[in-house]
Formats: structure tokens, sequence, C-alpha cells
């Protein structure tokens, strides 16, 4: 291809929590999806781990943005001045007299609507896209676990990000059942702030409930490898005083268990509606989890035994969608489930 060193490649999970950036087989951006803002002038200040960093710890000068919200862009601007400023952190690295052409693939939830898929779309446009290729997550997801997606047999993923759980049935190439339910990574945060409220009567943020669920998030009471106690320090909600708690992993699977469950019967709604042949072909193989929320203690086995189906966890499951993407954009050409 003549002057392909004029175009870059770029392959974009731009995940709820977190945005990974491929190029060339290599991972290099991986960071929040967050955004620092000056609020008199509008002006990105910090992205990414730097933005996190002051997240929930901000003056009035300044806001910070999570520009997805349950795995689709909720505010344009920032989404727009998140992609450019991470592309240009990625273009920072490589010396170049020209502004290369971008050839982007970018992941997006499958039960994303018309509106939605736009708004991603134009962001990575403006944003330097020249030409913009959409893959659904599930799809990603699969491609990124190693599974054939283009063979005549049924795979199921579900993948947990941050925003959304995507549950999927993939044969030929193509989704046959999905199912984006909004019961993911932020949620399971949210419920553990309010248990820690409801039960300790401490005050904590969401940077805390999520290290809480990262140490001891389990979501069945019985661990052959069990986590020590996190300790848990806010104020008290009654007094104000500063209180430490120790929370044990089985509180954490007690408190996350509601939420499971809406995944459990989203999984089962979509084995439900999954033709005969392609279920026989899932029961054979299992079911494949990824995204962050697969590393929950237990998880795969609570499935397993809600389910009756063997469940996997795929190898490093928080990339997978990215891996895939970037698998996707290497075979741009051929693969007909891209959206362009």
């Amino acid at each position: 291809m003549a002057f392909s060193f004029l175009t870059q490649e770029l392959a974009i999970d731009l995940g709820t929590a977190n945005t990974v950036i491929f190029q060339n087989d290599q991972i290099v951006l991986d960071e929040p999806s967050i955004v620092a803002i000056d609020n008199n002038t509008g002006k990105c200040i910090a992205l990414g781990q730097k933005a996190k960093l002051m997240h929930e710890r901000t003056n009035p000068g300044i806001k910070t943005i999570r520009p997805l919200k349950d795995g689709v862009i909720a505010d344009f601007n920032a989404a727009e001045m998140m992609i450019r400023g991470f592309i240009k952190q990625v273009n920072s690295k490589r010396k170049a007299l020209f502004s290369p052409n971008l050839r982007i693939v970018v992941g997006i939830p499958s039960g994303s609507t018309e509106v939605e898929i736009r708004a991603v779309r134009d962001s990575s446009e403006h944003a330097g896209g020249r030409d913009v290729y959409l893959i659904y997550e599930p799809m990603a997801s699969a491609l990124g676990i190693g599974l054939d997606v283009e063979a005549p047999k049924g795979n199921m993923v579900v993948d947990i990000g941050g925003g959304t759980a995507e549950i999927a049935v993939i044969s030929l190439g193509g989704i046959v059942v999905q199912e984006s339910i909004k019961t993911a990574g932020d949620e399971l945060t949210a419920d553990i702030q309010y248990y820690l409220r409801q039960q300790h009567n401490i005050r904590v943020g969401e940077i805390t409930a999520e290290k809480t669920k990262i140490a001891i998030g389990a979501v069945i009471p019985k661990l052959d490898d069990e986590p020590e106690p996190f300790v848990v320090r806010g104020p008290n909600l009654m007094t104000g005083h500063p209180v430490e708690v120790h929370v044990t992993y089985q509180e954490i699977a007690h408190c996350l268990d509601k939420s499971i469950a809406k995944i459990e019967s989203a999984i089962l709604h979509v084995l439900e509606q999954t033709p005969p042949e392609l279920y026989s072909d899932i029961v054979e193989n299992g079911i494949f989890l990824s995204g962050g929320g697969a590393l929950l203690r237990g998880l795969a086995q609570r499935f397993t035994e809600k389910v009756n189906i063997q469940f996997h966890v795929a190898d490093d499951p928080l990339r997978a969608v990215a891996r895939g993407t970037c698998i996707a954009l290497k075979n741009a050409e051929n693969y007909s489930f891209l959206m362009r």
C-alpha cells in the first residue's frame, strides 16, 4: 500500500471505566475514561490517570467528567476531548513530519441505538479519524478471547464492563441473540457504597468503594482462597467522626447478590432464545467471561451452578475487547460484521 507510513491504525476500546488503545499488536495506552476540565475556560487540564486522581477531590474551578455512562457517550464534548487527547498522547511517542491518516476501529455496546452509534462515530471523526469502523463489544470480546467467530457453530460470551454487561451468542460472523443490560461494574460499586452506608454507617466515595471491590470483591460466600478483610476508612454518618471498619468478602458477596442475580437472569434469557443447534454447541464449549467484572472472585463458579453450563474466565479479561478490536482492525476488509 503506497504511503502506508502515512496511515496510522488504532484499535480503541472506549470503555465506561477504562480506554485501551492498541497499535501494531501492542497496548500503547490504558487509562481511566475520565477528563478534568477548567470550569472557567472549558479547556481540558488532565486526562486518564491524572484526571482520576482529581476525581471527587476537585474545587469549584475544576470538574471531572466521565464522558461515557452505561457504555455510551453521555457527554459528547468531553468524549471528543478525551479521544483527541488520548490519540495525541499515542502520537507524541512517534516523530513524524505529517499528521498521519487515522484508521480507527472502536468497540461499542451491542444494545446501542442509532443515535449512540452516531455519537461514537462523530467523536472519533472529530478527533481525527479518517476511516472509522465500529464493532460490537461482544464480537470484539469473542475475537479477543480467541474464538472462531466465523465458524458455523455457537459461541457465547458474557462481557461485564464498567457500564454494561453484554451477553451474546455468535455464529457465522454475526450476533444471533444478544442482550445488553446496565448492571455492571459501576452498579456494583454503587451497591458497595450503599451497603457501607446502611450497615456500617460510614460514608465512602466511588474510589474507595471501587478499591474495596477490587480487593475483596466476591459473589459466593465460600471461597477456597480467602482474601483478608479490607479496612475501609471514612466519616461516621451520625457523628462525622472518622471510623474504620474491617469488611469481609462475605459481606461484599451478600451486597452484590441482587445485581449479580440480574446478570444471571439476562444470561438465562439469552439462552432461552438461542436456537437448539447453537445451544448444544454452547453446552459443549462452555460460556466465556470477559471484562473487569469477570475478575470477581467465584463468578464463574456461581454462574456454572446457576446455569448448568461450564463458564470460563478469559485470559486477561480486562483487555479482551481491546485485543479483539485490534484483530478486527487487521482484517477490516474481510470482516463483514464491522460497521462503517
